[in-house]
């Protein structure tokens, strides 16, 4: 099987030599075909097992990733208490409020809280009718890299890159949560699709498409979704097959889409009179631009985030995120999640550049290693070095772009074997990742000690038969892809499979078997019980067990129960918090209480006679309670607790009028630390409560009861 080229330069393989140039021959098979018959077929040129083996690898990431999905309960409750909000609350739907009583929003856009939204009105509050959207989201991100793959390199290669990304372990973990990051993934591969499609035949409509992707991520996740936009935008100025006159054009318009996509809500927000709308969470200024440009934006890069509990270090410092630097996404906090097949990607990007450096300058294959490879690296740079908030999950972000440069790698090198160079760098790329898997195995040596040696041997075992593979009869060579292939995925499947068999929940998932991945606040070792935090920010690590019946989850084993543990630099514990764990009914930072039975009776007692049926400082322990309760609990300060909302002036009104029942004592970074606001407002609160309001109990929290007055 030979290598065939287009009139642009690129290549199809697997196949014999098209009739057509492959961007028209790829574009939809035979439009004449019934539908039923084109979806279980596919295009007419692909070989037989084509399209059921691309439905096959669709229906096991669906099952693989819907596996005891439930067992998270309500995964990070921050965001389902917004789920929860925008489910009862059309208004606080569009704004993306923490409770229908439209206190203060999520410190993010609310696109990405729409599916779940719809899906927890149609389906009711329930983990499944929260997480299976992120689900859904996550199948369609392998079918939207497969296509991309496929449509250059072939059905195999297109398969290859899907199965990565469905195996990678990072994503087996935020496409069943529910953070902003499976929503952003899935756009930001959309966008690279459109990319490459608009460089294959210039129409401006595929350009747009892709404008509109990255605008509509930036309201999932706001500027992370502009970091491909200059590789992006550059390929196709210098790749596009039109005059340059119009490929500029062509960016103005989708730049233009860009900003209608994602700026239409933006301005709704801030031209909407403040007094009538949600406070802005995560800002100071009650301003999403603000948040956008500050505790969003450059802070994350410099580390400089008002608000926050602090940044990294310097270039190759430890900080409170973790270390930065060159080496961040292969360290021991980040490494497990995603770099199991990096070392491979970056040398089949680089063999597959230098392979087609000599096509013609509007070749739609180098242009795909250009758009998907430049995307991976400029990712891959900006999360290595930025100071500040820094979290595993975030290279989720990366696993599209790598599993299609592994794809098409793969192929292209595959279909060069018979050139000595291209053989050794495929065979140079497989024992990368095989020892680099060793690596990575080793480091938590109680897990499957058995299984490094095994993708370590295999690995250098069908590396050698690859040497040989331009030199060989076809069957023995793909066997020894085929080894290769199994020897590289075996690490990270076995991560992914320890993945989905644990629960997950709070603000810091990570992916992986206990210890996996140790973050840089403490000495935290591994905790007990299914699902324990794979994280490491309290003195010791949080096992956080099996969801209880409110879809909050209760520790197992772990050290940092009932406030105990403390972060690095004396934070409140990241681990779960038994009730009255700081003084109160209080959870701590990063993950919020357990609502006993007798807290749920008292706070639901005559909750529809107010706007809140409790308020409480930080919005884990505020999304606790409004889970468990059902009804709207305010988030004093949001996130952290200290943003500046409400001021107390606000608040004692909305006690006045009887807005307001009970106050939950303890709580967030700004009240378990006196407040830590620019003007102490939950601080200011909290005293102001304590003097003035007589104290009530419920189990083993303590709470204030707003409407009796200590003299009164």
């Amino acid at each position: 099987m030979t290598t065939h080229y287009d009139q642009q330069g690129s290549t199809t393989v697997w196949g014999p030599p098209p009739a057509a140039p492959p961007h028209h021959a790829h574009r939809a098979g035979d439009p004449k075909q019934p539908f039923v018959r084109r979806l279980r077929r596919g295009r007419p040129e692909d070989p037989r097992w084509a399209r059921p083996a691309f439905l096959g690898l669709l229906a096991a990431t669906l099952l693989l990733y819907l596996y005891d999905l439930s067992a998270s309960g309500y995964a990070n409750s921050f965001y389902s208490a917004a789920v929860q909000a925008g489910s009862r609350s059309w208004k606080a739907f569009f704004f993306g409020s923490l409770d229908a009583g439209n206190a203060i929003t999520v410190d993010k856009p609310s696109a990405f809280l729409w599916p779940m939204e719809l899906s927890v009105r149609i389906f009711g509050l329930n983990s499944w009718a929260i997480l299976t959207p992120e689900v859904l989201m996550g199948v369609g991100t392998v079918a939207v890299v497969h296509a991309g793959v496929r449509r250059r390199f072939g059905p195999a290669a297109g398969l290859i890159a899907g199965a990565v990304l469905a195996l990678t372990p990072v994503a087996a973990l935020m496409f069943r949560f529910n953070n902003p990051d499976a929503m952003l993934a899935l756009l930001m591969a959309l966008a690279c699709y459109f990319v490459v499609r608009a460089v294959e035949d210039g129409r401006t409509g595929w350009l747009v498409a892709a404008g509109a992707a990255i605008g509509f991520a930036f309201l999932a996740k706001t500027l992370q979704a502009f970091l491909i936009l200059p590789p992006l935008a550059i390929v196709y100025a210098v790749c596009a097959p039109v005059p340059v006159k119009k490929r500029f054009a062509q960016l103005a318009a989708a730049t233009l889409a860009l900003v209608v996509a994602g700026g239409w809500w933006v301005a709704i927000v801030e031209l909407w009179p403040a007094s009538s709308r949600p406070y802005i969470g995560g800002s100071q200024n009650n301003s999403f631009l603000e948040l956008t440009f500050g505790y969003n934006g450059l802070g994350r890069i410099n580390g400089d985030e008002t608000g926050s509990v602090g940044g990294g270090g310097g270039a190759g410092g430890t900080g409170r995120w973790g270390a930065t630097g060159w080496d961040r996404m292969f360290n021991s906090e980040i490494g497990s999640q995603i770099s199991w097949l990096l070392p491979a990607a970056l040398i089949l990007l680089a063999a597959g550049l230098v392979a087609t450096r000599k096509l013609e300058r509007t070749s739609a294959t180098r242009a795909s290693f250009l758009v998907w490879g430049g995307s991976l690296l400029i990712t891959m740079v900006v999360f290595s070095y930025m100071a500040g908030i820094f979290h595993q999950y975030y290279t989720v972000a990366l696993t599209p772009y790598l599993a299609a440069v592994i794809g098409m790698g793969a192929a292209l090198l595959w279909e060069k074997r018979q050139e000595l160079w291209a053989s050794i760098t495929l065979a140079a790329s497989v024992v990368a990742a095989a020892a680099w898997g060793y690596v990575l195995l080793n480091r938590t040596s109680a897990y499957l000690p058995w299984l490094k040696w095994l993708v370590l041997i295999g690995g250098l075992a069908a590396a050698l038969g690859l040497v040989l593979a331009g030199r060989i009869s076809r069957q023995p060579a793909l066997g020894a892809a085929a080894v290769g292939l199994v020897a590289a995925l075996a690490g990270p499947t076995a991560y992914t499979l320890s993945t989905v068999d644990s629960a997950h929940t709070g603000s810091i998932p990570t992916a992986g078997p206990a210890g996996a991945s140790m973050m840089g606040f403490g000495g935290g070792g591994p905790g007990g019980g299914k699902g324990g935090m794979r994280g490491g920010f309290g003195g010791g690590m949080p096992g956080q067990g099996r969801p209880n019946g409110n879809g909050n989850t209760q520790g197992q084993n772990g050290q940092s129960q009932n406030g105990q543990g403390r972060m690095g630099n004396g934070f409140p514990g990241a681990g779960r918090t038994g009730e009255g764990g700081m003084g109160g009914g209080g959870g701590g930072l990063l993950n919020g209480a357990n609502v006993s039975s007798a807290a749920k009776k008292l706070l639901q007692e005559d909750a529809s006679k107010y706007t809140w049926a409790a308020a409480s400082i930080g919005s884990q322990n505020a999304a606790s309670y409004q889970l468990a309760t059902g009804d709207p609990v305010m988030a004093i300060g949001g996130f952290n607790g200290t943003d500046p909302s409400p001021t107390l002036a606000q608040f004692e009104k909305y006690v006045a009028d009887g807005r307001i029942h009970y106050f939950i004592a303890g709580g967030g970074i700004g009240g378990g630390m006196g407040g830590t606001s620019s003007n102490g407002t939950a601080s200011q609160i909290s005293s102001w409560v304590q003097k003035n309001f007589k104290k009530v109990t419920a189990g083993s929290a303590t709470f204030y009861d707003l409407r009796q007055k200590k003299n009164g």
